[in-house]
């Protein structure tokens, strides 16, 4: 299961207020600070779970979505916040990046 905020929905609304509509797809990604769930503008692919909310598509890898569900995806504090089930590796990684957690 995945739903969107109404907060959410009014965000990406502003989003794409001066371009062209397209899925939103939430994914896993891997960074300094751990593993996290993140959004991005893409294609609907054969695998994807398509949720449709407010006139948009949030799409996500069905395999994903089953072992994350149910996900939620809200905007507050003018910043996109997902959660679900997955328990997710937190913590600073020593991926060297100037600037990052991790550097000193």
């Amino acid at each position: 299961m995945l739903n969107v905020t109404e907060s959410a929905i009014q965000a990406v609304a502003e989003y794409f207020n001066t371009m062209q509509v397209k899925p939103v797809r939430i994914f896993l990604t891997q960074g300094c600070g751990g593993q996290q769930l993140a959004m991005a503008v893409d294609d609907v692919a054969p695998a994807d779970a398509v949720h449709e909310a407010g006139g948009f598509q949030f799409i996500m890898d069905q395999a994903l979505l089953d072992q994350a569900g149910p996900v939620e995806i809200d905007y507050t504090n003018m910043e996109f916040r997902i959660s679900s089930n997955l328990q997710l590796e937190s913590g600073c990684r020593n991926c060297g990046t100037a600037g990052s957690c991790c550097s000193s």
